[in-house]
Order: C-alpha cells, then structure tokens, then sequence
C-alpha cells in the first residue's frame, strides 16, 4: 500500500519555543507544520482583520499541496483567524461566534448568566460620559478590564473612586489598539438583542472575586464536552501576578467535579465544536465556592509541558486530533513526573536586563537539572517596559518548567534555575506595578 503523505498543518504565528513541542505530540511524523504569520505582525501595534486575512489567504493559496487543518493558540487576534479562514479553506474549526462569545468578556457574561449561577456581578462602564461611575450593583473592590484584549493588558484592580477614575483614564486611551479591529469582526455576525451597539471597545466592571485560582482545560468532539485536565493557579504573595500554574490540581474530588460540571454546561451553551478551550475559576475554600473568571476559546499553549511531563504527551496532541476530526482521547503510557509546573518568572519594576544567558547555556542549565524547560522573555539590554504582553502590575523575565516527584521537587528546580541564569537588571523604578492586590 502506498505510504499516506503527511497532514498539512498550518499554525498561525507558529512560534520557536512550541515548534518542538508540536514535534513531540504522539504520531508527529505524520504532520508536516508551516507557521501562517509571525507573532510581531498578530501581536505588535495596530491590528486589522482584514489586512492579516489577506497576508494569511496569500501564504495558503501559494502553498502546492493540501491544506489539511489550520489552528492556532493565541488571543484575538488568532483565535477568531482560525474560524474565519477555517470557513474559507473547508477544514475544520468551531465557529466564529463561539470564539466571539468567550473573547467579548461581556457576551461571555451574558451567556453565562443563561446556564450557571457561578459568575461574579458585572456591568458595563460607560467611557464616554464625563464623570463614569461604577454599573449598579456592582461594589468595591472591583476589577476594570476591556471587553477584549491581550492578557491581562490594561486590567486593574480598584478600591475606591479614585483609583476608579484612574483605570477608566488608562483604558480610554488604550481600549482602541484590540477594540477597534474587533468591531469588524463583530461585524461578521447576527448578534442578539443583548449585543446591539455593544461594539468592541467596551469597558467592563467585575467585583473582584477571592480565593484560590484554578484554570480547567477541555475540548468539545462531536457535540460532548470533555474536562481533561484542572491546574492550580498561585499567585506571588500579596500580587494579582501568577507565580506558577501546576498540574494536577490539589483541590477536594467534589471541587473538581464542579468545576467539570459548571464547564461542561457553560461550553455547551456556547455552542463551541471540534474546538479546545481554558476556563480560569476561583475557588473559595472558606465557603466551597467556585468563580468563573473567564473563558478562553483556544488552545492553551503555555501548559503544554505540564501535560508531557505528567501525562506522557502535550496538550497539543488534542488540538491537532479535533483539527483533522479525530478522537483526542489520549491513551497509553504516563509521563515520567508526578506533578509539573510552570513558573513565571518575574520583576516588578521596570529596568533593563543583563546578563541574559545564551542559547548554549540554557541548554546546559536543562541538562544539569532533569526535568526543566527555560525560556527567557526579554533580550540582552532591554528595557522591560518594552516588552510586548505583560500585565499591568509585573514583567515576565522568564518562563521555566518544571517537573518533580512532589510540590517540594519542583520548587527546588526552579529556584536552580532562577539562580542559574543570574540575570541582572539595573535603572529599576519602582513605578506603578506591583502595588494592587486581588
């Protein structure tokens, strides 16, 4: 019998640190992966839909051979590509509107109020009145975020009306950067009563929900929902910043199976197919309540590691199975590690960075301590405030994974790590990060 040819995956903004992650999914020799736009073009200053689709069309109508799955595992706006050119080129991705209901934080609210009771007070800030006041009912200490953007970019925690006014200054004046292409793609769609006007450039209020983070992993094949991982979220004491996400959950069996229940209904009314998601709770263990906090209508890159280290293969395998119409179910052997991390490196202030180990020598650093991965986030001599897709308290300076026998295991790896790369900074300012706690 004639050898089958590789499937041809296309990744938009296919990056360096998950190629070989990609490569190390079970069965990888039977996909041949091309990067579909760089993540400086996705990522950097204005976007527009439009002009990205074009470049897109262009690579994959020059392409000689089959053009078997696109995917991606970024945020707007990578995850509503994928449906868009996924509908144009026949392959299989959940729809537009399913992505656009978990992207828009306050469509995704409105939807969730239809199935669960697990969701904070919200309502929406209106920024073009002179004097903006908090939505009715909705008290301090609150959250103030963006309908739509890049991680946790310009997202503040206030507790009082000073602080109040100074959030929804700084949200003005960048709200357009992701707001604004984002109404053309809303564009696309029938939206509901509820959404009419709504728009992308929408300023929403949350009152700031308390306890133990924790982010749930699943997909959707064929209509059913499936949980297949919980990971801890900890944060750095007294900061809104994660310290590191952990797998798996330490959390009771009927909080687990809560947060299986409450995902797997939310999911459902989105109506999302073929199609990973993330889903970000949090867990009070005073009262046994859980949160949603948001949902992420994409693939999850970051835990890929996690998911290897414990379970023998990256969530990625998951991906790329929905992708092509196969079962995700994974099967067979376990991974070598009990539990896994990743940690976020972090420095809160700004200054430049030096020192920043070589390519050489992370890749001693990795062989000296089993079971770590590093990425360094900034370059030699940059200013950290320079850096693209941080959050509004804290700069990543370096991602490190980390696998062990217990929680013990993997705290000491990545304090080797961290002392290992000697990174230094200089011309540190204190500035605003930092300060907020949730």
């Amino acid at each position: 019998m004639p050898q089958e040819l590789p499937k041809n995956v296309f990744v938009i903004g296919l990056d360096d640190a998950n190629l070989p992650t990609l490569e190390a999914v079970p069965d990888a020799d039977s996909y041949r992966f091309h990067r579909l736009l760089g993540i400086d073009e996705l990522q950097e200053g204005e976007v527009s839909v439009p002009v990205l689709m074009d470049r897109a069309r262009a690579v994959l109508d020059a392409h000689d051979g089959s053009i078997d799955a696109i995917v991606g595992y970024w945020d707007f706006p990578v995850s509503t590509l994928v449906p868009m050119l996924g509908k144009e080129y026949g392959v299989r991705t959940t729809s537009l509107e399913s992505v656009v209901k978990c992207e828009h934080k306050y469509w995704s609210r409105l939807e969730q109020q239809k199935v669960i009771d697990e969701y904070p007070s919200f309502g929406r800030v209106d920024l073009d009145t002179d004097d903006p006041k908090p939505p009715e009912g909705v008290n301090f200490p609150m959250w103030l975020k963006p309908a739509l953007a890049y991680s946790s970019e310009l997202a503040y925690g206030v507790s009082d009306m000073a602080e109040f006014r100074t959030a929804v200054d700084r949200i003005r004046e960048g709200i357009g950067r992701v707001g604004k292409p984002f109404d053309s793609v809303l564009e696309l769609l029938e939206l509901p009563p509820e959404m009419q006007g709504v728009g992308g450039q929408v300023c929403l209020a949350e009152e700031t929900m308390t306890g133990i983070q924790v982010a749930v992993e699943g997909y959707v094949h064929e209509g059913e929902v499936t949980v297949y991982g919980v990971l801890d979220s900890i944060n750095y004491p007294a900061s809104p910043c994660f310290l590191r996400h952990q797998y798996p959950s330490a959390l009771p069996a009927p909080v687990i199976r809560k947060l299986h229940d409450v995902s797997e209904r939310t999911m459902r009314q989105i109506g999302m197919e073929s199609a990973t998601f993330s889903i970000e709770y949090f867990y009070d263990p005073k009262t046994a309540d859980i949160a949603l906090l948001e949902i992420n209508p994409r693939h999850s890159q970051s835990h890929a590691e996690l998911f290897d280290y414990v379970d023998g293969a990256p969530n990625h395998h998951r991906m790329l199975s929905l992708a092509l119409g196969n079962d995700p179910t994974l099967t067979g052997a376990r991974g070598p590690y009990a539990v896994a991390a990743k940690w976020y490196y972090r420095w809160f202030g700004d200054g430049k960075v030096h020192e920043v180990p070589t390519p050489e020598r992370i890749a001693a650093i990795e062989a000296e301590i089993p079971g770590v991965r590093i990425d360094v986030v900034p370059e030699e001599g940059q200013k950290l405030s320079t850096v693209s897709q941080q959050d509004s308290y804290s700069y990543e300076v370096a991602h490190i994974f980390t696998g062990g026998d217990d929680e013990d295991d993997i705290r000491r790896k990545f304090d080797r790590c961290v002392a290992a790369l000697g990174l230094t900074f200089d011309e540190t300012e204190p500035g605003e990060r930092g300060r907020k706690t949730r």
